[in-house]
């Protein structure tokens, strides 16, 4: 076994000791092995970040576990591994995230959260669409009380304005605040320590949010080889239909085949239906599915369809990747 990385990260422990723990990356006949060992502890009672042959995959587990214990505290050695820049644009928006997820108002929060559900659901979009828990929050810890005070709240554009100024004006007219606009104080009141351990915060959901992927990617493409079905995976990877099938739709750009997938899937549809969509997409263009289903089905309104609109988006998914496939092999 070949040691091809070794740092030591230390933390501030009980009666101004320090504590200190070591990670290694090995690598053995291809095989990759990420270990975190803590104080004296021998390598029998090492933490395993990773095993494996994917360096990918390795790299993200590396990098999560480092966001993870940084977050604790631990202070590597040797530092840059996670390519941190702090000073650069961009980072005073960083700052006001994190003083607005540290110092919202939870009754404030909660008030527009409510209001964000009923916006939601009468326009029938997600609630982030409307706005992100981290708008909200930085809403909550500033309170802007005016159109020109809400337009300094990053990631609230000309169109939220537009479309919500008024409303949310209205809830926070109200509330008491302790600063004033503009918010460059920020930079001075946030405490360093939280805003540094908030940084890896991000860097850590950031990470472990790739590792899933990576997890699912595998059962994805595991399940697949061995016939499984839509259901099946969505059921495994707790997984809307929708939301499976922009996976593999991105799987299918990386370059995994899924024909024996898309065969299982429509072998209970029609080959003249099949054929319809295929000439709906060659005729109205594969970008939007709204205009072939109302090409191929005679209308695109849900109640005057003899199947659930969401089974009928699955199918015509389904056959635009081959259609797409057809299309690369043509150009190649």
């Amino acid at each position: 076994m070949q040691i091809v990385f070794l740092n030591t990260f230390e933390k501030p422990g009980d009666n101004h000791q320090t504590e200190s723990a070591q990670l290694t990356i090995s690598e053995s006949g291809g095989l990759w092995t990420v270990l975190w060992v803590e104080g004296e502890e021998g390598i029998a009672d090492a933490q395993t970040w990773f095993e494996g042959t994917s360096w990918e995959e390795m790299m993200i587990a590396f990098r999560h576990g480092i966001a993870r214990f940084m977050v604790e505290g631990y202070v590597p050695v040797i530092d840059g591994m996670l390519d941190d820049r702090r000073a650069s644009a961009g980072s005073f928006v960083s700052m006001l995230q994190c003083y607005g997820e540290l110092h919202a108002s939870p009754e404030l929060f909660q008030a527009l959260r409510e209001w964000r559900r009923a916006k939601a659901a009468g326009e029938k979009r997600s609630a982030y669409l409307v706005a992100t828990n981290r708008i909200l929050w930085m809403i909550s810890a500033f309170v802007p009380k005016t159109e020109e005070e809400l337009k300094q709240i990053p990631g609230w554009g000309t169109a939220k304005l537009a479309s919500y100024g008024q409303e949310v004006l209205a809830i926070t007219t109200h509330a008491e605040r302790t600063d004033d606009f503009p918010l460059q104080w920020v930079e001075q009141k946030l405490d360093s320590q939280a805003y540094t351990q908030w940084l890896y915060k991000q860097k850590e959901t950031k990470f472990k949010a790739q590792m899933d992927r990576q997890v699912a990617k595998k059962l994805i493409l595991t399940t697949v080889q061995q016939g499984g079905t839509l259901e099946q995976l969505g059921t495994e990877l707790e997984l809307s239909r929708r939301e499976l099938m922009d996976r593999i739709e991105q799987l299918e750009q990386e370059g995994y085949d899924f024909e024996p997938l898309i065969t299982r899937e429509l072998g209970e549809v029609p080959e003249e239906e099949q054929q319809l969509v295929w000439e709906a997409l060659a005729e109205v263009g594969d970008k939007y599915l709204k205009p072939v289903l109302q090409q191929v089905y005679g209308t695109s309104e849900p109640s005057q369809l003899n199947k659930p609109v969401d089974v009928l988006y699955e199918r015509l998914r389904l056959i635009r990747l081959r259609f797409r496939r057809s299309l690369t092999s043509t150009a190649v």
